[in-house]
């Protein structure tokens, strides 16, 4: 059983859980992964940063959030052999289908949109599904209001289209009323991880909360388009005991997700469900359906859309043929059916 010095580690977001199966662990240093290189990682035991590189027989490549075990060699160089069950990782399926883990053992997602030209609740909705999807509790931050006219309207528009059970906070990302805002989910021990597009302020959001010095940069002109000023991911670590994982902007996200995902995401849907005059009632055509009388109309589309996408992700190459064979068989008929009454 190793030794763990729990003051130091609750600075770098050591919990229970995580402290629990460290202690099981019988050889090594403990520390936590801040960012992750091709081929080397940089962690931090709670006292300082150590370069670090992970050893060949380590089963995965570490995420920004892991905790790992380390020794040092002969010369003083750290390798990496033993990584921690995370209590839960943020992934993102790959073109190819594979998955690709971008952050582990977080305790609350904060989904980052400026309310300027980057606004757009589809997108949240998405991030949302991501954060339930990974056991990871959400927050929406909005920042740019100032920068806009209609910022409040936009705002009420998007409290009225989430569920009320999700936090909606507006802050000003270079203002140190931020912190005073983010304070319920700022606690020691906690993790947070900033998830949006370039230019929405993550990384100047970053800055103020833990007081990094991390470049940030503005948008495009004529689009708002954000710069990718932050290119990695990266642990940071807030005065009062939080860590803060700040993320580079991704325009797009396939979720590693299923329809119980989709579900908590939307469960305002779920909810109003059962108030629909048919048990199955898919909330697109049928008669005296709840749901499309009382949500958002767009909202509804996106949550068939992410339902689709999520299907679509989880079949087989086999069932896709199958599914294709299907519509084939039906348009066939149908076309049949249209000649036979010629």
């Amino acid at each position: 059983m190793i030794e763990l010095n729990v003051a130091a580690l609750r600075r770098i977001g050591l919990t229970h859980p995580i402290a629990a199966r460290l202690a099981a662990c019988d050889r090594g240093l403990p520390a936590r992964v801040t960012s992750v290189h091709r081929a080397s990682l940089l962690l931090h035991d709670g006292d300082r940063e150590v370069p670090a590189r992970p050893h060949p027989g380590l089963p995965a490549m570490p995420a920004v959030g892991d905790w790992v075990l380390f020794d040092l060699d002969d010369h003083g160089a750290a390798w990496v052999r033993t990584l921690v069950d995370p209590v839960n990782a943020l992934v993102r399926r790959g073109a190819d289908g594979g998955r690709q883990r971008l952050a582990a053992n977080v305790d609350t997602a904060l989904l980052v949109m400026a309310l300027d030209g980057d606004f757009n609740p589809r997108r949240l909705e998405r991030y949302l599904m991501v954060a339930r999807s990974c056991d990871v509790a959400p927050v929406v931050v909005l920042t740019k209001g100032d920068l806009v006219p209609d910022g409040d309207d936009k705002a009420a528009q998007l409290g009225a289209r989430l569920p009320a059970a999700v936090p909606v906070v507006r802050v000003h990302a270079q203002a140190p009323e931020a912190a005073t805002l983010l304070a319920p989910w700022l606690g020691a021990g906690q993790t947070l991880v900033l998830l949006g597009m370039s230019g929405v302020g993550k990384s100047t959001l970053t800055n103020t909360l833990t007081g990094a010095l991390q470049a940030t940069g503005g948008v495009r002109d004529g689009d708002d388009r954000g710069r990718h000023t932050t290119t990695a991911r990266s642990l940071h670590m807030c005065p009062d005991g939080a860590c803060v994982i700040d993320t580079p902007g991704l325009r797009s996200w396939q979720p590693d997700a299923d329809d119980d995902d989709v579900d908590a995401a939307f469960d305002d849907i779920g909810t109003l469900a059962a108030g629909c005059r048919f048990h199955d009632c898919t909330h697109t055509a049928e008669p005296g359906c709840a749901v499309r009388a009382a949500i958002d109309a767009d909202r509804l589309r996106n949550y068939h859309k992410l339902l689709r996408e999520v299907r679509h992700a989880a079949q087989t190459p086999l069932d896709r043929i199958a599914e294709r064979s299907k519509w084939k068989v039906l348009k066939r008929d149908a076309k049949a059916r249209a000649k036979a009454k010629w």
